[in-house]
């Protein structure tokens, strides 16, 4: 049976201390193209998939996501800066939901953490994580597990992922990578930050 979830408030803030404030967007794909096609174009993102498209299919492509109401892209800001790219969809609508057996209040999401400004922060990706996913839990209270789905090749992004709280499924073949799923429970969130989906 496929439910329909309600979509996230249209931008959440938030004021993290010693962090500064967070601010989660939708991308809008007009004003947004070059900031997006800027930074999938880096060879940072190369598991991202779009190292080779040029700014119209970067663009396309995502109208084409701002089109759907089963995926949606965001820009989360530190502050005034734009700083990781989060995208969320169900997953009976997307080619991973014939991976796997997904259960009800399932809900999927894809990040990137956009490019560095000096040193590395600690802690900073898992904050931007942390916000975001307490924000789409706090949505929907219907949404009870969490799927990401990276790149089995990509081990920095699944042990960030792992660290978070996700567990790890099996390797899946989907149409453009061999990706490894994680999972990360409603409870596991909310013993891990108990606050956090009640904002």
């Amino acid at each position: 049976m496929t439910t329909e979830p309600a979509a996230p408030e249209e931008q959440h803030e938030e004021k993290i201390e010693g962090f500064g404030t967070v601010r989660i967007r939708p991308v809008d794909p007009r004003t947004d193209i070059d900031l997006i096609h800027g930074w999938v174009g880096e060879e940072r993102a190369r598991f991202w998939g779009m190292r080779e498209a040029g700014r119209e299919r970067v663009q396309e492509i995502y109208a084409y996501l701002d089109s759907l109401t089963t995926h949606h892209a965001y820009l989360l800001h530190r502050d005034d800066r734009p700083v990781a790219l989060f995208q969320t969809y169900e997953p009976e609508a997307d080619p991973v939901g014939e991976c796997y057996d997904v259960q009800p209040g399932d809900f999927g999401i894809h990040l990137m953490i956009g490019p560095a400004e000096g040193a590395p922060e600690p802690g900073f990706t898992e904050t931007l994580l942390t916000v975001f996913l307490g924000w789409i839990l706090a949505a929907d209270p219907n949404r009870k597990r969490i799927i990401a789905e990276p790149n089995a090749l990509n081990e920095k992004a699944t042990a960030r992922l792992l660290r978070t709280g996700f567990e790890r499924g099996p390797e899946v073949e989907l149409p453009e990578k061999r990706a490894q799923l994680v999972f990360l429970s409603r409870d596991v969130f909310e013993r891990r930050h108990p606050a956090r989906v009640k904002i």
